[in-house]
């Protein structure tokens, strides 16, 4: 009787277990939500792909078409360094800020990783007390047979 008392309490006294991704979720605000996704796609070899492609038709075209068609003269292609100066200073604070929210997440991660260590401990004391009551309790009707059979051969 005491061993399922003692499952009931170590059950009162942890906390119920929960996804991890939905705590995140839950303690993020737009702007993070938006970092995040920024960061999700500009990490992509897709968007590589989007940037070399743009470069490649752009430089190309300014290299390539009749002096009247080109818009960004060759060698400078000022207007191309400046557009792209801009995409780098816009990405690098959002790509860090999403990294700092991946971190967080990480964060929660390894404390819920720690919460889910703590309580396996407490089960295994709990099953390991168990076993050891079992294992005094199988002892004593060990004993009473030898007794048994004892009395019984004299």
């Amino acid at each position: 009787m005491a061993a399922p008392e003692k499952v009931k309490d170590l059950r009162a006294k942890l906390p119920p277990v929960r996804n991890v991704s939905e705590i995140h979720r839950e303690r993020m605000s737009k702007l993070d939500r938006l970092a995040l996704f920024v960061t999700e796609r500009v990490g992509t070899m897709g968007f590589f792909f989007i940037i070399a492609g743009w470069t490649v038709f752009w430089l190309g075209w300014n290299f390539v078409m009749p002096k009247s068609l080109r818009f960004d003269p060759y060698p400078a292609f000022v207007l191309w360094l400046f557009i792209s100066n801009l995409i780098q200073i816009h990405l690098m604070p959002l790509i860090m800020i999403g990294q700092n929210i991946q971190g967080r997440r990480a964060e929660i991660r390894g404390d819920h990783d720690y919460e889910t260590d703590r309580r396996a401990e407490k089960e295994i004391e709990t099953i390991l007390l168990h076993l050891e009551n079992q294992q005094d309790l199988i002892m004593q009707i060990l004993g009473k047979i030898e007794k048994l059979e004892a009395a019984g051969r004299g």
